[in-house]
């Protein structure tokens, strides 16, 4: 069986500083798993709402028009990814925007999807 050849690259520099910026493997990981847990309406119905303000499951569950115990486990599989926490106040726990960095990712995609519905350009990124 004859050897395979690598083909040489057609930007040698190009490539060369592609390689320096990769990100490492298990940040790409979890980059993935983020994108992934935002990838669902009910997990990103619950994340918009909770950009807005905490809630608490029951309230989550009336707005998605998910029961109870799926709201919780959808939670929770955004709790595993640190996109969201809680806090209890008596028997009811409320949920929250783990940090700043969520809100952003959901601004970031509106602006995204605005460009693209209205056809726009893009602009210099700041």
């Amino acid at each position: 069986m004859p050897k395979e050849t690598i083909p040489s690259p057609i930007q040698p520099e190009a490539l060369a500083t592609a390689r320096a910026a990769a990100l490492p493997e298990e940040h790409l990981r979890l980059m993935v798993e983020t994108f992934a847990a935002l990838a669902d309406l009910t997990r990103a119905r619950i994340l918009y709402a909770l950009i807005q303000q905490p809630l608490c499951v029951r309230d989550l569950a009336l707005l998605t028009g998910v029961s109870e115990s799926g709201v919780s486990h959808q939670l929770r599989a955004l709790r595993d990814r640190r996109l969201v926490k809680s806090r209890r106040e008596g028997n009811v726990s409320y949920y929250e925007i783990d940090d700043h960095h969520v809100a952003a990712l959901f601004r970031e995609a509106d602006y995204h999807i605005d460009h693209v519905r209205q056809g726009l350009p893009d602009h210099p990124y700041p």
